[in-house]
């Protein structure tokens, strides 16, 4: 290796580059240092020349010490008082002539004020830095602190002129986050479980939806889980999305994490929308009653369309309040006004970008901000905001959408409390959003040049890339944090548990930088301490669980970590298994701290398990380039199938004489349900799909447009639902084994 291959390397380990990785087939992965220089520029680090390495190398050794203060500490609530450390340069003997002035200010503005100077004043430590002497001082906070979020402002004073050039002070600031130890578990769950419904919303259908579930199909199935006794209803990620085939559509690929998507808005059910004479024209009008009824009865989801019926009623009612409400200032125009104070540039910023991309769109037929005029890739540019100057009516009328979802999802919280279930509404948090969106636009900073995904295992043998950016986790920190702040927290903000997916990336996420395949990916090390305490403080303060998802190759530790937090682990009957056994865990060796479930969207329904669905649609689009892994599959399924009747009839569920090879039928399919109910597990949730009998399932990991991801409907209709027995034994059966 050369000099520069070895000081690659070292830059890599102080930039999180993880040097070796064990698959789950068990293999061993060398990072190679091509790959490494690749990840260091999609970090955005200069690395053309051996001087510009070591400059990066010496930033990275010496940066708290040279900034004077670190950007953000991160400390239990339990480890107090909080002691900060400042990094000084000075002179020997000089510091007996400093003094130090710092304050903490609260989130309610409450600030206490500390001085220390002179003899008083000690250090802890020292460094000399390309010939430069600094100090640690460390600054004692007096008392405990609650959990929440802290500015910590601290000034230095000398009376000659030391610091830097022209001042004799030295001014920072940093965050403080003091954080609980451990995540919210509603106290009704501490001795007791529960379970609940996972659904689509937009796959379902009802006589009253256009063509798409929205926010009143979720009351109605918020009411019927309630009669049913279940104490949460699991649904897709909100978040907003273009709503464009075939890469717009996917709810774990979103333009945004921070909003949610109109598409969901029940949109009769809008003040402004009754009290509008034109909207009321165009919806009665022959044309538009055939369009939505002609929405209703499609077998796909026509996103497209519908989100052309609902955007054209929606700026009919934003002129109608725009001109009624708030020009007047009236009390409805106030609470919108107040929505926007507490919402602040974010968003803004979001609507900001939304106007842009339809502007865009029309113009240059433009899908991502990166193929916008090179003047608009950034936010703070003269012409974007000579753009924001004006368009600020197409801007608020974003913001104004924004707000109805906010007031649907809203009643429909709102609903879960009434009604007593015990957790609510059960959200989904996506690993990222798109590069071509409004978070990677709007936080282009922290934002790196690379995809994020898997390593090759049996499932992919190729491995995965997911189709949006990683953040940098060195400059999320220097931020403190603020973009994963404020996409946990809009995330908890109405529901009683957030699933976070992909939860090892908490931890390490596999990067693949731009031009590159799969395999040539490694991992990135992540501050998965700070990120889980932040999750931790987010979750307490809105009363929400959390359910971490992981799934797959996972790191060392993490999964003992994520239960230390008291974040439920994801077990799937599919994949609990006596490994190398095939067999399936016997119930009670399912953990306690954990939600349990059969399937997931990207996994087959047990109706489509049970048939192969999965293996023969994966055959018919040429995912198997080898026909004896195909061949090996079919048999494992054959296997499986056996395995599972087996275990059933192990813990009783079905007789002894129950036949070793039957078809899926509602009664096994409620077999299976119960054996997991038998589980420690603190939630159990049932896949709606499972029990209405659905084959196919929404969505087929390695396709785009070959497989109709994220579009089809529900067989049954709500109202079909609300009426089907079948849910009415899976009730009595799930309520009496989750009571023993």
């Amino acid at each position: 290796m050369t000099k520069i291959d070895d000081l690659i390397d070292e830059l890599s380990e102080l930039c999180g580059v993880i040097p070796e990785y064990w698959d789950i087939l068990g293999k061993k992965h060398i990072t190679s240092v091509d790959t490494k220089k690749a990840m260091l520029r999609a970090m955005k680090i200069k690395i053309d020349s051996e001087k510009d390495v070591l400059k990066e190398i010496n930033e990275r050794k010496w940066k708290p010490w040279k900034n004077f203060i670190e950007p953000v500490h991160v400390v239990s609530v339990n480890e107090q008082p909080l002691k900060v450390p400042v990094y000084i340069p000075i002179q020997e003997g000089e510091e007996k002539r400093l003094s130090l002035s710092w304050s903490i200010e609260s989130e309610n503005g409450k600030r206490d004020e500390f001085t220390i100077s002179g003899e008083t004043l000690t250090f802890s430590d020292q460094q000399w830095i390309n010939g430069i002497r600094y100090i640690r001082i460390d600054l004692q906070d007096k008392g405990n602190r609650g959990i929440g979020y802290y500015a910590f402002y601290v000034e230095c004073k000398h009376p000659e002129n030391i610091f830097t050039e022209g001042t004799n002070l030295l001014n920072k600031t940093s965050r403080i986050i003091v954080t609980p130890d451990t995540c919210y578990i509603p106290p009704k769950l501490n001795d007791r479980r529960t379970w609940g419904l996972s659904i689509n919303l937009y796959s379902v259908r009802s006589f009253r939806n256009w063509g798409i579930g929205d926010f009143t199909d979720l009351k109605e199935i918020v009411r019927f889980t309630a009669d049913l006794k279940g104490g949460l209803v699991g649904i897709n990620p909100l978040h907003a999305l273009q709503n464009t085939r075939p890469f717009g559509i996917s709810p774990y690929s979103p333009i945004s994490r921070l909003y949610k998507n109109f598409i969901y808005l029940d949109i009769e059910k809008i003040p402004e929308v009754s009290e509008s004479e034109e909207a009321q024209r165009i919806m009665k009008s022959d044309p538009f009653q055939e369009e939505i009824a002609r929405l209703r009865k499609r077998k796909l989801i026509d996103y497209g369309k519908i989100t052309i019926l609902k955007k054209e009623i929606l700026r009919h009612a934003f002129n109608l309040f725009y001109e009624k409400h708030y020009i007047q200032d009236t009390e409805r125009a106030q609470d919108f006004k107040r929505y926007l104070s507490g919402e602040g540039n974010s968003l803004e910023s979001f609507s900001l970008f939304l106007s842009l991309w339809e502007h865009m769109m029309k113009a240059y037929r433009a899908y991502t901000w990166q193929q916008w005029p090179v003047h608009y890739h950034v936010p703070n540019n003269t012409v974007v905001q000579e753009f924001r100057r004006l368009h600020e009516k197409e801007i608020l009328f974003n913001s104004y959408i924004q707000w109805l979802i906010d007031g649907q999802l809203k009643e429909a919280v709102k609903l879960t409390r009434e009604l007593g279930m015990v957790v609510g509404l059960y959200n989904d948090l996506a690993i990222g959003s798109v590069g071509g969106g409004s978070d990677a636009w709007n936080y282009q900073d922290v934002i790196g040049d690379a995809e994020v995904g898997a390593p090759p295992d049996d499932f992919s043998p190729n491995g995965q890339s997911w189709g949006f950016p990683p953040v940098i986790s060195e400059r999320l920190r220097d931020t403190g944090y603020e973009l994963f702040i404020q996409t946990v927290r809009k995330n908890m903000k109405y529901g009683g548990a957030l699933r976070i997916d992909h939860a090892p990336g908490l931890f390490r996420l596999f990067w693949i930088p731009y031009g590159m395949s799969p395999k040539e990916g490694a991992y990135i090390r992540c501050p998965s301490e700070d990120l889980l305490r932040i999750i931790a403080l987010e979750s307490v303060r809105n009363k929400t669980m959390v359910i971490a998802e992981d799934l797959g190759t996972v790191a060392e530790n993490a999964r003992e970590t994520l239960k230390r937090f008291q974040m439920l682990s994801y077990k799937l009957f599919y994949f609990e298994r006596n490994y190398p056994d095939p067999s399936f865990l016997t119930p009670e060796k399912y953990p306690d701290v954990a939600l349990c479930a059969v399937t997931t969207h990207d996994l087959p329904t047990i109706y489509g398990y049970w048939k192969g669905l999965d293996l023969k649609m994966r055959k018919k689009l040429g995912m198997y380039t080898d026909e004896s892994l195909w061949q090996r599959h079919v048999e494992e399924r054959k296997r499986d199938k056996k395995l599972i009747i087996s275990a059933l009839k192990s813990q009783g569920i079905i007789p002894d004489d129950f036949s070793s090879e039957p078809k899926m039928t509602p009664e096994l399919c409620l077999a299976i349900y119960r054996y997991l109910a038998k589980t420690p597990c603190k939630l159990l949730l049932v896949s709606l799909d499972d029990i209405i009998g659905t084959l196919n399932q929404q969505n087929m990991p390695g396709t785009v447009d070959s497989y109709p991801n994220w579009m089809q409907k529900t067989t049954l209709t709500l109202e079909e639902m609300i009426s089907d027995k079948r849910f009415a034994s899976l009730s009595k059966m799930l309520n009496m084994a989750i009571a023993l």
